[in-house]
């Protein structure tokens, strides 16, 4: 196992009908922005529920922000942080309300005149010596912002990836009855997305990080066993808990530290996001499978491991159990209705080296846990995806 820092501040708050405890986890001099997205919160009740938890804070409220969260969005919600004296940022929301939120957050407090500089310092510490406190509501399990320090921004057509260790918020509520309204393909992308989010923590080569694995495994075999499930039944209130604290522990640093990780999916997925609109989730479910085909051999061992674990694929050479793994979680992804091939998707062959011009703009040329997947390799990668 390798060194490692482990800290994650945040207070989760977990369970239905708790949202009256909000009040006693904001300071009651505190100006409040509320931060959200479309109108769901609106139509379904959650941000008049939110509202009336809070009824002796000064409140005001944000709306519109985008999934992808738009970079000129974002600024003029800093806009209003600064002429309104906001003290407190509540994000009420999936993860690009959260995502977006942290971004303001930074943004409010960061000292020099160039605000995009954001979003090219990935370590924002520069000129950063403090951020707005924020809170989350969340809405939907997928992403793991609620208790993490990272966030992706959208500007112009490329994603930017942020982080800073200051930007874990104070609390976040967990609520699953809150996401009993998603769409089945929402349900579905969260579902992916968390399964993405593990593999890219574990799928790699091994470390002798024993606990990682195995916590890892386990959220791997739950998504599994409470996938379709929580398509069909919307309202199981036990089959939605368990997706949404699965979806929290896949990234809030735990299975990630003393381990390799690999986002190679997600930087690539972004490119498809950003150039094509394809849902982030639907991007992870294209590019993965077709990834570790290409990579079997520097994968090999946790491959085979996740092949015996996860799948209990325990026939076979080596080799066969490894393509039955993979095959299992591309029919995994489908049958949760998310396609994963990108002529599914409209996108032509001519069309991708657009994506190889993007990641190469922002210097990601040596991508994967052994930093030796090359542009040539991501482009046989996405001409294998078709």
């Amino acid at each position: 196992m390798m060194k490692f820092d482990f800290r994650n501040p945040t207070h989760i708050v977990f369970g239905k009908d708790r949202l009256d405890e909000l009040a006693s986890l904001i300071p009651l001099d505190n100006k409040v922005l509320i931060l959200y997205g479309g109108g769901s919160v609106k139509k379904y009740g959650t941000l008049d529920a939110v509202k009336k938890a809070l009824p002796d804070h000064a409140l005001f409220e944000f709306g519109g922000i985008e999934v992808n969260p738009h970079y000129d969005t974002l600024m003029k919600a800093v806009e209003v942080v600064k002429s309104e004296g906001i003290d407190f940022l509540l994000a009420v929301g999936g993860g690009s309300v959260m995502d977006g939120t942290k971004f303001i957050s930074i943004a409010s407090k960061y000292q020099r005149t160039d605000h995009e500089d954001l979003l090219h310092d990935i370590s924002l510490s520069s000129g950063v010596p403090d951020i707005l406190p924020i809170g989350t509501v969340l809405t939907l399990p997928a992403t793991g912002s609620e208790m993490n320090s990272s966030a992706v921004i959208s500007h112009g057509r490329a994603k930017y990836v942020l982080k800073n260790p200051k930007a874990y918020p104070v609390f976040s509520f967990l609520d699953p009855t809150l996401t009993y309204t998603l769409p089945s393909i929402q349900v579905a992308n969260g579902i992916i997305d968390t399964y993405v989010h593990v593999c890219e923590q574990y799928v790699t080569y091994p470390a002798d990080g024993r606990f990682q694995d195995r916590t890892a495994e386990g959220i791997l075999q739950t998504l599994i066993e409470i996938g379709q499930q929580n398509i069909d039944e919307p309202k199981n209130y036990e089959a939605r808990a368990n997706l949404v604290w699965n979806a929290t522990m896949a990234l809030n640093g735990l299975i990630g530290a003393g381990v390799p990780s690999d986002w190679s999916t997600h930087m690539i997925g972004h490119e498809l996001t950003a150039f094509f609109g394809i849902d982030h989730a639907q991007t992870l479910a294209i590019i993965m499978p077709t990834l570790w085909e290409v990579r079997k051999d520097k994968k090999r061992d946790k491959l085979l491991q996740y092949a015996e674990r996860v799948w209990h694929i325990n026939e076979g050479s080596d080799d066969e159990k490894i393509n039955a793994a993979i095959s299992k979680t591309r029919a995994y992804f489908e049958s949760l209705g998310v396609k994963t091939h990108l002529s599914d998707y409209g996108i032509k062959r001519g069309e991708l080296e657009q994506v190889i011009d993007g990641l190469k703009a922002k210097g990601m040329t040596n991508l994967s846990e052994t930093r030796d997947l090359s542009l040539d390799l991501i482009r046989t990668i996405l001409d294998k995806s078709f």
